[in-house]
């Protein structure tokens, strides 16, 4: 597997690379998916998600589950995905708390205590890897290991304060700040990891979960897949963690990212495929791609986008992502953007519904 710079977006699969390329799930010989905010918000699924899966196995390209979640074993998350109707294996599943836990075991002798800021699920993982889970400073832990878990407080963040001044290494499993859920996004792990930095005056001496390439490059390697694909719905986890492995990303808008974000990514972080949700799978690879500006204009299904006067002019008509498909770049060749200009009905509407309506007409503070 190659890996590409991590200012460098992938451009997708060498040709014929996948088991079949009528679809963009045929043109790779993995797909991994994100879970929270791709295949499910909180315990919600997300509709079209199990037939996404499916048909993704269906077509001859194995699936990988992979999420920063720490707060569900594999096993967990392997029966929560099967009860929403998504084909998955126990040992499809990839979580943060897992590869937290073998980082350790690689690091510390056998029997060494841990203490375990997070959910029961995390401790669980140190157990099962040879390592002692503890919950105070004084046990003398040579690592301290924090992921997401809902009864996190003070008291046990005190703890790892007092360990981590008094030499312990400190591992997180990731640094999202927020989570997706139902009813909007909610503070992750990466917002509790912020907490500790604050009142230790530093970040964490290891980040195991995304955006680092490891997990994403675990389950290629493990797979012996030439190609992947990640799909997620996070541009600054999941899309940044995909250009860093080497790997093609597909951005999803049924979680945390939204078409603003989509117009203001970095380099680091901007996706090689862009949808509404994983249904477009089993499209073609050429009707999901982010096309390239290519000096004068952006053509993307049916819509055109030009810059003009510091503004990006959309005209055309189509379906809404695929406008969002040919701003987002023109967006990216002139950062100095300031407004859209969708003088005709069908761009007005498109831009509004997109939530980019504050961005129409005149230029714009930002």
């Amino acid at each position: 597997m190659s890996h590409r710079s991590s200012d460098e977006r992938a451009t997708g699969p060498e040709t014929g690379s996948g088991p079949g390329r009528a679809t963009l799930a045929g043109a790779y010989h993995l797909v991994i998916f994100d879970l929270d905010g791709v295949i499910y918000l909180g315990t919600e699924p997300v509709a079209g998600a199990a037939d996404a899966v499916e048909a993704t196995v269906d077509g001859g390209t194995p699936v990988a589950f992979v999420t920063n979640n720490a707060s569900r074993r594999a096993a967990e998350v392997g029966t929560l995905l099967r009860g929403m109707g998504v084909k998955a294996r126990n040992d499809d599943v990839l979580t943060s708390a897992q590869a937290a836990a073998e980082l350790l075991a690689t690091d510390l002798p056998a029997g060494s205590p841990v203490l375990v800021v997070g959910a029961p699920a995390l401790r669980q993982e140190i157990e099962a890897v040879g390592l002692a889970p503890v919950d105070r400073a004084e046990a003398r832990p040579l690592a301290v290991v924090q992921g997401y878990g809902p009864d996190v407080g003070w008291a046990v963040l005190a703890e790892a304060s007092v360990a981590i001044r008094a030499g312990a290494q400190w591992v997180a499993t990731n640094t999202d700040a927020t989570l997706p859920s139902p009813r909007g996004p909610l503070p992750g792990n990466g917002s509790l990891v912020a907490a500790l930095s604050t009142a230790l005056g530093r970040g964490p001496d290891v980040v195991v979960g995304k955006p680092e390439p490891a997990m994403f490059r675990l389950l290629a390697e493990h797979r012996k897949a030439s190609s992947a694909l990640v799909v997620g719905d996070r541009l600054d986890t999941d899309i940044e963690g995909a250009n860093r492995a080497g790997m093609a990303g597909l951005l999803v808008l049924t979680g945390v990212s939204t078409p603003v974000d989509v117009m203001q990514a970095p380099a680091t972080r901007r996706p090689t495929y862009l949808a509404a949700d994983c249904r477009a799978l089993s499209t073609s690879e050429d009707q999901v791609r982010v096309p390239d500006w290519d000096g004068t204009r952006v053509v993307s299904a049916g819509w055109r986008v030009t810059h003009r006067d510091d503004k990006l002019e959309l005209t055309g008509q189509g379906d809404d992502v695929a406008a969002l498909r040919g701003l987002a770049p023109a967006a990216w060749a002139h950062p100095d953007w300031s407004g859209i200009i969708a003088e005709e009905q069908p761009a007005a509407e498109a831009v509004g519904r997109l939530g980019l309506g504050r961005y129409a007409g005149w230029a714009l503070a930002r």
